[in-house]
């Protein structure tokens, strides 16, 4: 996210520049004598239109393009002999907005119009500023901001090209330490849990054929050595999960719904807005979080039903998950990987995660997700 100085411009420049262009205009504009009041206020109407306009350059470099044309045309017409310097700058955004096509063809018209604008001012005119009002948008201005405009356009073209290299390597390189550290898991200690368990099954079979009563002790043991293949399995599934496949998003969330029911758990989902077009990354990490949330809940909430609500905003998106499990209000929830995975990906994103119980009974994990900084 972009803080400081960086921000405050990518956020208010367009319409700084704005701002000075029109002032700029009017000022060189106010030094001319255009009779008749009318006229004048047409022709200094424009300047300021065409220089506000600049303030929807980036949101709308099109549009701009055509209006600072238009203008450019228009006060020459009212008798302000004035550079066209709004619409080298429509130009310029045009082009680096990837519209070069369009600024060659406005362009051309442009360039075609304002010396009949010039003619069109009557009494107004005069050979001399005839001749200005031809060269007032010359050729080589416009392929200046033209090639202005594309060279940045290239510059970050090129930028994202390197920042998606960059990425693909970071994660190329942690999905060999992931294979590597599961491969450590599953060499040493998934070993050593099966001899642990293995040896506990043994002790408390033999203590039962011979009629002799089992220690707590070591039925603790043995249970502890069972949960603990369990999450160690899970954990090692979650490795290896190969990333290549299909992606996981809210298409698939209904399938975890499913797998919540076939488990016993009623589990109701509801999505709600134009889910289709959140992007991938967001997506995946909504996956993650009901597909924990699922997992903990069948696991160790003790309850009856869970409710999975997706609301998809324009600029956001929440996510619920609710159950009815035996959560006590005002107790903090244990700090697992889980819900430590869940915060890193939302946090990634730059979102807000909470989890905790309900004053109702029951837990809940709440997330929201910006769409706009989404990659």
């Amino acid at each position: 996210m972009e803080t400081g100085l960086s921000g405050l411009w990518s956020r208010y420049g367009d319409g700084v520049v704005a701002l000075v262009v029109a002032a700029a205009l009017l000022v060189t504009g106010a030094a001319q004598q255009v009779p008749g009041t009318a006229r004048a206020v047409l022709g200094f109407g424009l300047l300021a239109v065409g220089g506000l306009a600049l303030a929807a350059r980036s949101r709308a470099p099109v549009a701009v393009l055509a209006v600072t044309g238009v203008c450019a045309v228009g006060y020459q017409a009212a008798g302000l002999d004035v550079p066209a310097v709004a619409y080298l700058f429509a130009v310029y955004a045009a082009v680096r907005a990837g519209h070069r096509t369009v600024a060659v063809m406005v362009s051309v018209a442009v360039l075609g119009l304002l010396p009949l604008a010039a003619l069109v001012s009557g009494p107004y005119a005069t050979g001399e500023a005839f001749a200005r009002a031809r060269g007032a948008l010359e050729i080589a201005w416009l392929i200046a901001a033209g090639a202005a405009g594309e060279a940045l356009r290239q510059a970050e073209r090129r930028a994202d090209e390197a920042e998606r290299t960059r990425e693909e390597t970071a994660r190329r390189r942690a999905d060999v330490e992931r294979l590597h550290i599961a491969r450590e898991l599953h060499d040493s200690l998934t070993h050593q849990i099966s001899v642990v368990k293995v040896q506990a099954e043994v002790a408390v079979h033999t203590a039962r054929r011979r009629g002799e009563e089992v220690s707590p002790p070591l039925l603790a043991i043995l249970d502890a050595a069972r949960e603990a293949t369990r999450e160690l399995r899970a954990t090692l599934e979650a490795l290896r999960e190969d990333d290549s496949g299909p992606p996981r998003g809210l298409g698939q969330v209904a399938e975890l719904v499913e797998r919540a029911r076939d488990a016993g758990l009623g589990t109701t989902l509801t999505i709600e807005g134009r889910w289709h077009d959140v992007p991938a990354a967001v997506g995946g990490t909504v996956y993650r979080i009901v597909q924990e949330s699922l997992t903990n809940i069948v696991r160790h909430a003790d309850a009856d039903t869970a409710t999975v609500r997706i609301d998809c905003r324009p600029d956001s998106l929440a996510v619920r998950v609710d159950d009815d499990g035996k959560a006590a209000h005002g107790t903090a929830p244990v700090p697992g990987l889980g819900l430590l995975g869940m915060r890193e990906r939302v946090n990634a994103l730059g979102g807000r995660l909470s989890a905790g119980p309900r004053s109702g009974g029951g837990f809940t994990v709440r997330a929201e997700l910006s769409l706009d900084g989404a990659p």
